[in-house]
């Protein structure tokens, strides 16, 4: 095997895995809070209690909640908002530039739900579930 790749291996083994991000859920402050079940039905278009939105999908918060939110891989999720979209009866979740914007719309909208990682929280919203 050749020496580098050894030393590559031995570093990542040494340092560990890499640290998951904190994923919490947020609504409006004036919202009350969905359950576990209930993010689930709302981010795989199952429930219009609240209207969804997206960090993007170049993040890796967005993966990472996705399989802790729904339990589904991202090919699942979208298969999912695929044939809801396609039928009509729905739209997919609308993508959020950053957390910044994420919680602008949140704040602004007491139907809106997104999420974001814990350190980016402050008081214009409310966090409704963490994810780990």
């Amino acid at each position: 095997m050749n020496k580098r790749i050894v030393l590559l291996l031995a570093a990542l083994i040494v340092s560990g895995p890499a640290s998951a991000a904190d994923v919490v859920v947020i609504v409006n402050t004036l919202a009350t809070a969905p359950t576990r079940e209930q993010l689930a039905d709302i981010y795989l278009g199952r429930s219009r209690a609240f209207t969804p939105l997206d960090q993007s999908e170049s993040r890796p918060i967005y993966v990472e909640f996705y399989q802790k939110a729904t339990g589904r891989d991202l090919a699942q999720v979208k298969a999912a908002w695929s044939r809801i979209v396609f039928a009509g009866r729905g739209v997919a979740p609308r993508e959020m530039a950053s957390a910044a914007a994420m919680k602008a719309a949140v704040a602004a909208d007491p139907k809106a739900i997104g999420y974001i990682d814990k350190a980016d929280l402050d008081a214009s919203v409310k966090v409704a579930l963490t994810l780990n």
